[in-house]
């Protein structure tokens, strides 16, 4: 059976700083802040909705949750720990930046039911923290982190590629440090340029130089199978589609199905390492996990197409029993 998340949206709501990648009306869709009332409205019209659910949690997301006025996050948690008193719900997550966590704010995370808490860590470069005008360091993100785990939260983390002054390496040594810290759930999100941004300013003027659509995906798939092999599961790869990003986007690693090609370019990544060992033109099968067949044909056959062109004669067929990201030849 699936999760639920009931996701509230609180935008821009208790940011200290303007992060230069961040449009969070755009983003979220939202301009007006949640109240009470709208919290427990939310959550009795999810709850009417039929589907069977392992579990039903209340998400809130955007802004930086425990760093709105203090009055305001409790009245929103109290609406909805009424639910998780009643059995209704099974939790709630939030989502907040990592200078906003003190033994104050566990204390009351922990007082209104709250499960879950991911931190927008996004670099674990300093100097890239800086540029983008995050307000935080990476001792930050690593106090508050172990402060949540020692506290029994499931913990997550963000990270972003792509981002002013990063590059491969230290994109790749995010997500080393993030694997080094072993979160329970990880968010990737390619840096993707907004219009009203300060990073549009940069890409306007030449100043900053975004990841196309291509590098992205590249490497999205050198990191991906690397959280996968630590045991570490990515909830999500790329920003939420929307006709808000949509009209407001200006460059960057945006593609509504982004996962979806990452994956496939691990797959063939996968096959091609493999038919290195075959003669070209020869007749072979190559066999993945069922649930994966469309991942290793490729979005509108794309791998198929690459493989028939490098002069591959392969069938591509499901088997039940194969890992994720394995491909076995058949002869």
């Amino acid at each position: 059976m699936k999760h639920r998340n009931i996701a509230i949206f609180v935008p821009h709501n208790g940011c200290p700083c303007q992060c230069s990648f961040c449009n969070q009306k755009i983003i979220s869709g939202k301009e007006n802040q949640p109240s009470a009332d709208s919290v427990k409205d939310a959550v009795r019209v999810a709850l009417a909705s039929k589907g069977e659910y392992e579990r039903t949690e209340l998400a809130f997301f955007g802004g930086s949750f425990t760093a709105i006025d203090r009055d305001y996050m409790v009245s929103l948690l109290e609406a909805a720990y009424e639910f998780v008193r009643d059995g209704s719900l099974d939790g709630i997550r939030i989502s907040t930046r990592p200078d906003a966590i003190d033994g104050e704010i566990i204390s009351i995370l922990k007082k209104y039911g709250v499960t879950a808490v991911e931190l927008g860590a996004q670099s674990m470069d300093d100097e890239v923290l800086l540029l983008n005008r995050r307000g935080h360091t990476v001792k930050d993100v690593e106090n508050a982190f172990y402060s949540l785990k020692n506290a029994g939260f499931e913990t997550g983390l963000q990270m972003m590629t792509g981002l002013y002054g990063s590059n491969y390496e230290k994109d790749l040594k995010t997500a080393e440090r993030i694997i080094f810290l072993h979160p329970d759930t990880v968010r990737i999100y390619p840096t993707v340029v907004l219009k009203g941004t300060f990073l549009a300013e940069l890409y306007e003027n030449g100043v900053y130089k975004p990841m196309t659509l291509d590098e992205t995906v590249s490497l999205c798939a050198d990191i991906l199978p690397k959280f996968r092999k630590s045991g570490i599961n990515v909830i999500r790869l790329g920003l939420h589609y929307s006709s808000d990003v949509k009209e407001n986007f200006l460059a960057g690693g945006f593609h509504p199905a982004l996962m979806e090609l990452v994956e496939g370019e691990i797959y063939l990544r996968e096959a091609l390492k493999i038919l290195e060992n075959y003669p070209k033109n020869k007749p072979l099968t190559l066999f993945v996990n069922e649930k994966e067949l469309s991942k290793m044909k490729g979005q509108q056959k794309r791998n198929e197409k690459i493989l028939i062109n490098q002069g591959f004669c392969c069938k591509i067929k499901g088997n039940l029993f194969l890992d994720k990201y394995t491909v076995l030849v058949e002869e």
